[in-house]
């Protein structure tokens, strides 16, 4: 029995509310997820568990589990995740409460039943969905338009819609996802459509990637989707900015400011200590009334009478004006638009729209629009073989269902409710990196913690996931403009460690932010160049201006990790892809002989691929790790160690890439054990600490008289660590307790800094993403070693 968290969150309670979370095994513990059930208070929730990961030996190292629970108004709860000899005496679960989601194939599509909302899909269609049915209003295909491409250069995109397929089949969450195009003459743009609905909910997501599939830039005008209040109206996307009745309170946090009974236009309102009647009664709707909303603290709605277009737009100047204290990856605010009228209603929320502005919404007599990309607002443009997904909550609902009840479930769509398993089931299944000390230092922790919070966030619809590296864009890598990290080091890998270790929530929201990005900017989906497709840009400007692939910018473990942790294989397929490019750049000349290559080079690309092999249990990927290690043993024999060239005539030791390889052949050994590879790790760190310490207790930089300045790197200290782990002796933790030191006293700010705008991303100050997810590692096992031999790197 594992017992699974839920952290106080919401003042209301959740129903039955579908949520999910990652469960981590022992080897050898469990085979089989067969009648497996989380239960609440002695009964069988609805289930629907999936394996993503497995042992070497057909075990289960990692399961993701959706369920519906009860959650209780303002305080936590827990339940159980038990496996089939532990439910005795459990009661099944009453289906009264909450019937699974159900679907079923059709001639052309497929049919869903969700229990309060039944829908359809087609196959080779123009539109999302064939039908959907919420019990008040059938709607038909003509109800849902788009979403609809128009480039700058005014050229409208038909929609075509391939065949569905099913991703998940319930009974809690059911996923179906499509491929498409846009086709506007000589011109082809790809997306990928998923729509996931839930059992027993009035509400459906659609997530939608456009796909730059086009040999050139994609400067996108308008991305629009309407949703009808009947086949026959007509939606545009050309919005005036809406004045409307402010009252006398311009702070946004007192009372309700006014009505609509004196006002002919729209009306807006933000609650404060006494909230309107309007917004908590449950009353009938007389004729059609229209509403958007945005928060940052308290919700502000803007409502109007008898059809009266509303509309809100998200720009950098609106973000700009807007002070926002959270942490933006868990959550920001909302954005939503909805037209009720007297027989029906229905809501649609942008998924973290402030985040990838521009966005806008509006609603009107005709129905809604989400304007993904508004027209006039801001600059789109994707580069070649790029991506982005964007997604958005369709809320059906009663005509009488209180405003409050609209707000509420949009917010709650912003920031679910993520349960959690402790850190000591992590630790105890031996599933990760062992990075669990014995003994905690609150000053390591404070560090760690200020480390992880303390990276740039960069708004923008491209952007967002992804951060400036200010150290490359002052050396001019990016040739003047800002110089984005493309996730250097692999920062999701070090967030889920930290949120395996702490159980803190938000390291998981960063790790699921950071990897959407990469999974679908950072990553190449189309190109020309075979050595291109499927692989990971190198930081640069606009994520892959100018960019270029090699094996040491390349990353897969914090993608796996994401696969384990959110259920979403996309992260699985796209480590894959990643997997085939660095095999094929291994093929390359430039890595054909030892030393023309540097350390970090084949070093990353071991790493890659040993990860793949342990997740996938595919020999294809241990053809080339071979390779490496030989390669390794041929450069060290050549050489004397691992140097790698520098200028045209000199070889040298650079202690950090020294450190990646070495780092990257121990990930090896701990597979494929051997004493001619423990030899010479250690070898390779006898030499870093002859060779590369300074009398004043640090690491240089590098090996010339120019470059031998104080090093603050940490790579170094798993280099370290890792001796210790291969021999026990501690005294190889003895040199780098300065290093060490140095990096805990250094000063990190958790908070957000100042913003500024530049071209399509607004910038909240901080440090690069690659400040936390090289150091991590290195500092934690480090930390772990020190705790287990009771060494202090206080002098």
């Amino acid at each position: 029995m594992v017992d699974i968290y839920f952290d106080k969150l919401y003042k209301y309670p959740r129903i039955q509310e579908c949520v999910g979370t990652a469960i981590p095994f022992k080897k050898g513990e469990l085979y089989s997820i067969d009648n497996c059930c989380v239960v609440q208070e002695g009964e069988k929730c609805l289930t629907q568990p999936k394996v993503t990961a497995y042992y070497e030996d057909g075990s289960i190292k990692f399961v993701y589990v959706k369920f519906a629970a009860d959650l209780p108004a303002n305080k936590g709860t827990s339940v159980q995740f038990m496996t089939e000899n532990e439910l005795a005496g459990v009661r099944e679960h009453n289906n009264e409460k909450c019937s699974p989601a159900v679907v079923e194939p059709l001639e052309s599509g497929y049919f869903i039943n969700l229990g309060e909302l039944c829908f359809a899909v087609k196959n080779n269609s123009n539109g999302i969905f064939e039908m959907v049915d919420d019990k008040r209003r059938i709607y038909t295909a003509d109800n849902f338009e788009g979403p609809f491409l128009k480039d700058e250069e005014d050229n409208l995109y038909d929609t075509v819609i391939g065949e569905w397929e099913i991703v998940e089949s319930g009974p809690v969450e059911i996923i179906l996802s499509a491929k498409g195009s846009n086709t506007s003459k000589d011109k082809k743009v790809d997306f990928e459509i998923r729509v996931s609905g839930y059992a027993g909910k009035p509400w459906l997501q659609v997530a939608y990637r456009i796909i730059n599939t086009t040999d050139d830039e994609l400067k996108i005008k308008s991305l629009v989707f309407y949703m009808k209040k009947d086949g026959e109206s007509e939606i545009t996307d050309k919005m005036e900015l809406i004045e409307v009745s402010t009252g006398n309170d311009s702070t946004g946090c007192g009372d309700i400011l006014t009505d609509n009974s004196n006002n002919d236009g729209p009306v807006f309102m933000t609650r404060g200590v006494n909230e309107l009647a309007m917004i908590e009664k449950k009353a009938p709707v007389s004729g059609i009334r229209t509403m958007v909303g945005t928060s940052n603290y308290k919700t502000s709605f803007t409502i109007g009478k008898d059809g009266q277009e509303v509309n809100l737009i998200i720009d950098d100047k609106y973000l700009l004006k807007e002070a926002n204290e959270h942490y933006a990856e868990v959550f920001y605010g909302t954005f939503f638009t909805d037209y009720t009228d007297e027989t029906d209603g229905f809501c649609i929320t942008v998924y973290q729209a402030q985040q990838n502005y521009p966005k806008a919404v509006k609603s009107c007599k005709e129905g809604i629009g989400v304007m993904l990309v508004p027209e006039g607002v801001g600059s789109v443009v994707m580069q070649s073989g790029m991506a982005k997904e964007q997604s958005f909550l369709i809320h059906f609902h009663e005509p009488e269902l209180p405003i409050w009840e609209i707000d509420n479930r949009s917010l709650i769509y912003q920031m679910v409710d993520k349960p959690y398993v402790k850190p000591e089931v992590y630790k105890q299944s031996g599933s990760m990196l062992d990075v669990f000390p014995e003994k905690l230092d609150e000053d390591v922790e404070i560090m760690l913690y200020a480390k992880a919070d303390s990276h740039t966030r960069c708004y923008g619809m491209l952007n967002w996931g992804d951060t400036i590296d200010g150290g490359y864009t002052v050396q001019g890598r990016g040739g003047g403009k800002p110089v984005f990290s493309n996730n250097e080091y692999d920062y999701p890998h070090a967030c889920a460690l930290m949120y395996a270790r702490t159980g803190t929530r938000r390291f998981l929201d960063y790790l699921t932010v950071a990897a959407k990005h990469w999974m679908d900017v950072d990553v190449c989906h189309y190109s020309n160049n075979p050595l291109y497709v499927g692989g990971q840009w190198e930081h640069t400007a606009g994520h892959c201006k100018n960019g270029v692939m090699v094996c040491s910018h390349e990353w897969v473990e914090g993608l796996l990790d994401y696969y384990h942790l959110t259920g979403d294989e996309r992260g699985y397929e796209t480590a894959v892809g990643i997997g085939d490019n660095v095999l094929r750049l291994l093929d390359t000349p430039m890595y054909q002989v030892p030393g023309e290559a540097s350390a970090r080079e084949t070093g990353w690309a071991l790493r890659t691929l040993t990860a793949l092999y342990v997740e996938t249990h595919d020999k294809k990927w241990l053809d080339k790790c071979d390779w490496i290690i030989e390669s390794f043993k041929t450069w060290e024999k050549e050489y004397g160690n691992w140097l790698a060239p520098y200028t045209d005539n000199t070889v040298i030791r650079v202690g950090f890439m020294i450190s990646v390889a070495i780092g990257s052949v121990m990930r090896y050994y701990r597979v494929f054990p051997g004493e001619d590879i423990k030899d010479m790790i250690l070898r390779a760190v006898d030499d870093l600490i002859e060779n590369c310490m300074m009398d004043n207790g640090l690491f240089y930089y590098k090996e010339l008289p120019s470059l031998s300045r104080n090093g603050s790197n940490a790579l170094l200290l798993e280099s370290l660590a890792i001796a210790y782990e291969l021999t026990g002796n501690k005294e190889y933790l003895v040199p780098g307790i300065k290093t060490f030191a140095n990096l805990v006293n250094q000063t990190v700010s958790g908070a957000v800094g100042n913003k500024q705008v530049i071209d399509d991303c607004v910038i909240c100050q901080g440090n690069a993403t690659k400040n936390f997810a090289q150091s991590f590692i290195p500092l934690i096992t480090y930390y772990k070693a020190l705790s287990e031999n009771n060494m202090t790197f206080r002098q």
